[in-house]
């Protein structure tokens, strides 16, 4: 079940603000756990009982460590959750892809009867509510948040439905006050429903749009792409995975905030950046802070260790997170070899001397070319498919040009992506001093219903469009 589906936005979404509103304060939070279990259940009912152990472990992992505080055993119970923990993600994501690469190896070096592959499949959501309970038990280990003794507190916070299936990955500590007790104001119900509005048109009428052109041309063979057409590919996966996952955080973030809880930001403007540095600062900022808490810091960070290890260490991570295929792991090296570059020349006073409009050309194409990376299927298809960027392909029958792609509704949703993923609206607004008066409130409201009737439309009238992290 995705936000933007007719079975969520008509019977569901108001069935749970039915309930949870017309019940008793005492009662909402059961309300929610049991809305948010049936909401995975929908999408995965033979991993519910995957998604309840992993409460299950990290309820207990929290006792333990709680309780044997200050002792060696309290230790002992963290590695063994964080084992676990792994245990789930290795075997449901990695464990195919270990195998074909011991297969690779072993083949290479002798004769060698290939290990069968096993028939897994990848529970939607797993890597974001590992790592919820992940941070859970460390936080509790770290002293940095009491131990929660009530067992569907927590099962409320790692099966949140907001949150639960695509992120924004939520920390226990910005959110345990809110589980025990939370009001949910009018002006909560109302900020929640803009955000929720404004992210499902970024997913519904910037998003799949772009999808329409990026995906056919993705699924092309190399030998009939042209480098305008491959450019344009990759140009509209840029903007469509920003949309796309930018969008249900605004979803999440606005859903929460109906019931009363507050999601720190996933985003921040990421393709305004002037630097790779600056773009992790800003994109899906709860997996980046995620890992600089809970694994660049205890590497050593800045202080100690090779800082240069460590960064490669941290973004072979976060590339394996999102998949396993060695795309992502060299989408993720391709942006640890740019951070190490810039912490080098920014030691050596280059940055400074480089004009700030020069940066953000060159950010932008380390990006561009990083999601080729991220989307193409295999890693020889990347290559193929960054060769036709620039010119380097093989002769063959190229069976559709620019034109076919880019046509009206095309340039204008594309002009549309650059103009609010720069932030020029809101720099518009801000230079103009406009006030936030009753004389524009109506008008802002006005344009928020019909951007919401607009998408119920497409919504309606449209085809299934998953979100693009789901998969992850």
């Amino acid at each position: 079940m995705v936000f933007s589906s007719v079975l969520f936005l008509f019977y569901f979404f108001p069935a749970v603000l039915l309930c949870y509103f017309i019940i008793r304060k005492e009662l909402r939070n059961a309300t929610l756990l049991l809305f948010s279990l049936a909401f995975y259940t929908w999408g995965e009912p033979k991993f519910i009982f995957l998604l309840l152990f992993s409460i299950a472990i990290n309820y207990v992992s929290g006792l333990g460590v709680c309780l044997l505080r200050k002792t060696v055993w309290a230790k002992v119970i963290l590695i063994l959750n964080i084992l676990a923990n792994i245990g789930f993600l290795f075997f449901y994501k990695y464990m195919n892809f270990s195998i074909s690469i011991v297969n690779r190896i072993m083949q290479k070096i002798t004769v060698w009867d290939p290990l069968p592959t096993l028939s897994i499949a990848l529970p939607i959501g797993l890597s974001f509510f590992t790592f919820q309970g992940l941070s859970y038990v460390i936080d509790v280990y770290r002293g940095e948040v009491p131990v929660q003794k009530n067992p569907f507190y927590i099962a409320l916070y790692i099966s949140l439905f907001p949150q639960l299936i695509a992120g924004p990955i939520v920390r226990y500590t910005d959110i345990y006050h809110e589980i025990k007790e939370r009001e949910s104001s009018l002006n909560d119900i109302v900020e929640g429903t803009k955000r929720f509005i404004i992210g499902l048109a970024k997913k519904v009428m910037i998003a799949d749009i772009l999808a329409s052109v990026a995906d056919p041309i993705f699924s092309l063979p190399v030998s009939q792409l042209e480098p305008a057409t491959a450019w344009l590919g990759a140009i509209c996966y840029t903007f469509q995975i920003y949309f796309d996952f930018s969008g249900y955080s605004d979803m999440a973030i606005g859903i929460g905030r109906i019931f009363g809880f507050h999601f720190q930001e996933n985003f921040n403007l990421p393709y305004i950046s002037s630097s790779v540095t600056e773009f992790w600062r800003r994109w899906h900022i709860s997996l980046s802070s995620w890992f600089r808490d809970y694994l660049y810091i205890p590497l050593g960070g800045n202080r100690r260790g090779n800082v240069y290890v460590n960064l490669l260490i941290v973004f072979l991570c976060t590339g394996l997170w999102h998949g396993a295929a060695f795309t992502f792991l060299f989408w993720g090296l391709w942006h640890g070899f740019f951070l190490i570059a810039e912490r080098i020349g920014k030691r050596r006073g280059l940055v400074l001397s480089i004009p700030k409009g020069v940066r953000w050309i060159y950010t932008a194409l380390v990006v561009v070319l990083g999601w080729v990376l991220f989307r193409s299927s295999s890693l020889h298809y990347a290559i193929a498919y960054l060769q036709a960027m620039v010119g380097i392909c093989p002769e063959g029958f190229r069976q559709f040009g620019l034109a076919y792609y880019l046509n009206k509704q095309i340039l204008f949703t594309l002009t549309v992506a650059i103009v609010v993923s720069l932030g020029l609206p809101g720099r518009i607004a801000k230079r103009l001093e406009i006030p936030d008066t009753q004389l524009f409130v109506y008008p802002k409201m006005a344009g928020l219903w019909l951007l919401l009737f607009g998408c119920m439309c497409m919504i309606v009238n449209g085809n299934y469009s998953p979100f693009i992290y789901f998969r992850f």
